[in-house]
C-alpha cells in the first residue's frame, strides 16, 4: 500500500485518484439535488448526445431503458442529429465543458428545428444557448475536473432527470441510500491506498493487449472501461459483447492468437441465462495470457453498472502509474482541438 501511495504521489500529478475517491459522493449529490423538472412522459423517446466521458452516460441510459423504460432511449456521438430525429424526441445534451464541438452542433440543430433540450454542463456555450431558449433548460454540474473523472456528476444527473420526468422508474429513497452505502464500502475496498486489488489487476494487464468481454447488458460499462484504459493508462484496449462476439471474435480468442492477450470478463446477475452459458464456456476455452473475472455487485442494474465503472477506474489509474504515466495527461486531445480551431 505504501508503494501504491508513492506511485500515485510521483506520477498522478493532477490527482486523478483524488477525483476518483469522490465518485460516490458525486453520485449521491446528483441523486439528492432538486432537478426542478415536472413529470412529463408524452415524448416519443429520448436521444442523449455527447462525446467522450460526457457521452458515456447516454449509453448507460440506453441499456437501462432496454430493461425498464416504456419508451426508447438512444445515444448519438457525432455532429448534428440523426435524420430520424424530430421535435417529439427529447434531447439530453451532455458536455462537461459546455463547449464540445459535436454536441453544440446537435443542440443548435434541435433548437433551430423546434426541439426541447435538457443540457448538462459546467457552463460554456451549452449554457448560453439554453438560457436563451424558452423550451429548454440547463443543469449545472461542478467544474474544475476532467470530464472522464466527472462521470458521477454527469451520469447521476442524467439518471435524476429521467427519474424526475417519470421516463425511468425511480427507486425509493431508502433503496438509494442503501445503494450509496454499499458503493462507498466498495470504493474504500478498491482504493489503492487501502489495499492491493486494483494494482494486482493492473499488474496482470501490464505489457499485453487488453480485450474486455461483457454480456450485452454491461456492454456500455465495458466500452467505458476500454476508453478509460485509452485515456488514463495510455493503453490500447477493445471490448466486445456476448452473444454477438460468439459469432466472430470468439475464433481468435480460442486459437493461438489469444495467448498474447489479457482477457477481462464482466459478469452480472442481469445477463440472460443463455448468455451465462456462453460466457461459462468461453471462460474455460479462451486461450488468454491472463483471464480476470470481475463480478458486478449490487441489488439493481444501476448499482451494478456503477460498481463496475468505479472499480475499473481504479484499475486504469494504477495501470498508468505502474507504467510511469500520469493518468490525467492527454496531450493529443487538446492538440487536435487547437488544430481544428485554426482551420
Amino acid at each position: 500500500m505504501n508503494e501504491n501511495k508513492e506511485l500515485l504521489k510521483k506520477y498522478d500529478r493532477s490527482d486523478m485518484a483524488g477525483w476518483t475517491r469522490k465518485f460516490v459522493d458525486d453520485v449521491e449529490s446528483a441523486f439528492q439535488r432538486d432537478i426542478g423538472i415536472i413529470e412529463e412522459n408524452d415524448w416519443h423517446g429520448v436521444i442523449c448526445i455527447g462525446m467522450g466521458g460526457s457521452g458515456a452516460g447516454g449509453t448507460y441510459l440506453a441499456a437501462i431503458s432496454d430493461r425498464s423504460a416504456g419508451l426508447p432511449v438512444h445515444f448519438w456521438r457525432n455532429y448534428g442529429l440523426p435524420s430520424w430525429w424530430g421535435p417529439e424526441w427529447l434531447v439530453i445534451a451532455t458536455s462537461y465543458s459546455g463547449n464540445t464541438e459535436e454536441t453544440i452542433t446537435g443542440v443548435e440543430q434541435a433548437l433551430r428545428e423546434g426541439g426541447s433540450v435538457i443540457g448538462i454542463s459546467s457552463g460554456g456555450r451549452l449554457e448560453e444557448l439554453l438560457d436563451d431558449s424558452e423550451h429548454s433548460i440547463h443543469i449545472t454540474v461542478p467544474s474544475g475536473q476532467m470530464p472522464r473523472s466527472a462521470f458521477g456528476h454527469l451520469f447521476g444527473t442524467q439518471l435524476s432527470v429521467l427519474w424526475c420526468m417519470g421516463l425511468l422508474p425511480a427507486p425509493a429513497d431508502k433503496e438509494l441510500s442503501e445503494m450509496i452505502s454499499r458503493l462507498r464500502d466498495a470504493s474504500a475496498e478498491w482504493d489503492p491506498a487501502n489495499g492491493s486489488k486494483a494494482m494486482d489487476i493492473a499488474n496482470l494487464l501490464s505489457g499485453s493487449e487488453i480485450g474486455i468481454v461483457a454480456p450485452s447488458v454491461m456492454g456500455c460499462v465495458a466500452n467505458r472501461f476500454s476508453c478509460q484504459l485509452n485515456e488514463n493508462s495510455n493503453a490500447f484496449a477493445r471490448c466486445s459483447e456476448v452473444p454477438e462476439m460468439n459469432h466472430n471474435e470468439i475464433i481468435p480468442w480460442t486459437e493461438e492468437a489469444g495467448g498474447t492477450q489479457s482477457l477481462v470478463l464482466f459478469r452480472s446477475d442481469y445477463e440472460e441465462a443463455r448468455t451465462s452459458d456462453r460466457i461459462d464456456w468461453f471462460e474455460k476455452e479462451a486461450n488468454a495470457s491472463n483471464c480476470i473475472v470481475l463480478n458486478a455487485k449490487g441489488k439493481s442494474l444501476v448499482e451494478q453498472m456503477l460498481y463496475l465503472s468505479h472499480i475499473t477506474d481504479w484499475v486504469t489509474i494504477m495501470l498508468a502509474v505502474s507504467r510511469g504515466i500520469d493518468p490525467s495527461e492527454m496531450a493529443a486531445i487538446p492538440a487536435l482541438k487547437e488544430h481544428l480551431s485554426e482551420i
